[in-house]
């Protein structure tokens, strides 16, 4: 079952212009020290970041919540599997909020997708609750 749904675009140009006139300032408030090493290898550092940002804002969206309530830039992280496939992690009050919306008997995926074509970057999330493994309908997985 379908939790959340969040979207964001970002301009990437924009996100350049903040990491030029805030520098670290902006990338250590908003961005985890893996979003960070990850944007600073890439040829394009501000839509590396521009896609974490878009990505971050369409979690909040998903949760719920938009940035606020209690939620910081850091309590939602973008890493990528060795296949690239992004993924995204939650932690803090993030973390809380998707564990207050999941069911119980079920676990909640967070799906993201990422995608620049410059000068934008966009992110779509979808949570997703699904039961626990081994139990359906109270019955073993075996049956």
């Amino acid at each position: 079952m379908i939790l959340g749904i969040g979207t964001d675009l970002a301009n990437i140009e924009r996100i350049a212009g903040t990491l030029e006139r805030f520098g670290d300032r902006f990338r250590n408030r908003v961005f985890t020290e893996i979003e960070q090493n990850k944007a600073e290898r890439r040829a394009d550092i501000a839509g590396t970041y521009a896609k974490r940002w878009a990505a971050k804002e369409a979690c909040s969206k998903a949760l719920g919540t938009g940035l606020r309530m209690g939620i910081s830039w850091k309590d939602m992280a973008v890493s990528n599997l060795r296949t690239g496939q992004p993924v995204m992690e939650l932690t803090g009050w993030a973390k809380e909020r998707l564990d207050a919306m999941t069911p119980a008997g079920h676990e909640a995926i967070v799906h993201v997708t990422l995608t620049d074509d410059h000068p934008w970057a966009q992110a779509f999330v979808v949570i997703e609750a699904r039961p626990v493994s081994g139990l359906t309908q109270g019955t073993p997985s075996s049956m």
